[in-house]
């Protein structure tokens, strides 16, 4: 990350320290505040379609602009980050995560509703606590720098973890319009508060030299020119979460379907974003031993798995474990991202290329869960879906494969 001011620094003897793990900590309780928004909104689609009146796939279209929103905007946030400092960054957060949520649960249609999420809920709020946040934990740790991040990137699912059963246990007592509101509410002061403890900007990064082999590895990642390999790197990026959107973005409203309600599909979404937490954490110590890319195409390999499992069971039961499994999965793909940009990328332009490849991700994550709902709307059921997901896997999976084809015809030191 390159900073145009440096008066608050860090010094070098910071990283791995247990400063570092403090502001570890504050990192993931940031990103389970910030992460609300895209859960929240999976667990009231059935309301919302059914109040506003509107097809599946329109009631999809929020979860779609928000995720577009967060993508673009974790781009922007984290230039601004580089500037100014992460804290800058979730300033604007806190206020955008806060003030979606009450505009939200005041919206009086679908498209207002729809607004809320993309502009202020994605662009300006959650935005700042995803890819800034992973950019930022990676240049305060050296040794355990997987682990790290992996623990940072695990906030977002905490969230999930937690807030869909909150947000549910609130449809049935208050309504999804007030829940909405509280939410933003405790969301958005939260964020702030814990902004202040975010000052300290990281330690300066040590650059190779210009001319060495570890300087010129870097700038060619995979034996390729660097636009390449990141175009790669991101065109995998958004196959790997088309497919992962679809059963994050859809369990409960198939649960519905099939005829075993929202709150059972709502536990389904916790349970498999709980296991999430412990896939990215098992992720994060692995991709410390074998690196990022074969993190990668790991995780990629059985996402694809747990994927077809939803194709043969859709009892009850085996909903919650084939949940539980796609969870345990897939939960380590997207901080891979983050890890092989500081392995192969050039270490100057780490803030960018990160925010670059977790923005091609989130756009994954908005076209697979618009995708989802216009085949169901086409299909009437979610089956064609499903086989959807499993395809686009392909293609993140054949892409991983070439990159460590491509590893193995040039020898390459990681940063």
């Amino acid at each position: 990350m390159v900073n145009t001011a440096t008066s608050n620094q860090a010094d070098a003897s910071l990283i791995d320290s247990a400063y570092a793990a403090r502001r570890l900590f504050i990192t993931l309780l940031l990103m389970t505040l910030g992460g609300s928004s895209m859960y929240v909104v999976s667990v009231v689609l059935p309301e919302v379609q059914k109040e506003f009146d509107v097809s599946r796939a329109d009631a999809s279209l929020p979860y779609t602009l928000m995720m577009l929103g967060f993508g673009a905007g974790g781009l922007a946030m984290g230039k601004l980050a580089d500037k100014w400092g992460v804290h800058v960054a979730l300033w604007i957060g806190a206020v955008g995560v806060g003030s979606g949520f009450i505009l939200a649960g005041m919206a009086s249609n679908i498209w207002l509703f729809a607004l809320a999420h993309g502009l202020l809920m994605g662009l300006l709020g959650s935005s700042s606590t995803f890819a800034p946040l992973l950019a930022d934990t990676s240049l305060w740790w050296d040794k355990r720098r997987g682990i790290a991040v992996a623990v940072c990137a695990s906030g977002n699912y905490l969230a999930g973890s937690i807030w869909p059963a909150l947000a549910q246990q609130g449809v049935e007592t208050l309504g999804w319009r007030e829940t909405y509101i509280w939410i933003g509410i405790v969301c958005g002061l939260g964020m702030l508060a814990l902004s202040f403890l975010m000052k300290q900007r990281p330690p300066m990064m040590v650059v190779a030299a210009p001319g060495s082999v570890q300087s010129m590895a870097s700038e060619r990642p995979f034996g390729l020119p660097v636009n390449t390999a990141h175009a790669l790197l991101c065109v995998a990026g958004v196959a790997c979460c088309v497919a992962m959107a679809m059963p994050q973005v859809h369990i409960v409203a198939y649960c519905t379907d099939l005829g075993f309600g929202a709150a059972r599909g709502s536990e389904m979404l916790s349970l498999m974003l709980a296991c999430g937490i412990v896939s990215r954490l098992i992720s994060g110590a692995i991709c410390d031993r074998i690196g990022g890319l074969k993190t990668l195409a790991l995780g990629s390999l059985l996402q694809g798995v747990a994927l077809l499992l939803f194709l043969p069971f859709d009892g009850m039961v085996s909903l919650y474990v084939i949940s539980a499994l796609f969870g345990l999965f897939q939960g380590g793909i997207v901080p891979a991202y983050a890890i092989i940009v500081r392995e192969y990328f050039p270490a100057k332009r780490v803030g960018v290329l990160v925010g670059a490849a977790i923005m091609a991700t989130m756009i994954g994550m908005a076209l697979g869960g618009w995708m989802s709902g216009k085949v169901f709307d086409l299909t009437g059921s979610y089956h064609a879906a499903f086989v959807n997901g499993v395809l686009w896997n392909a293609l993140n999976l054949s892409i991983a494969m070439f990159l460590l084809w491509r590893l193995k015809k040039v020898v390459q030191p990681k940063v």
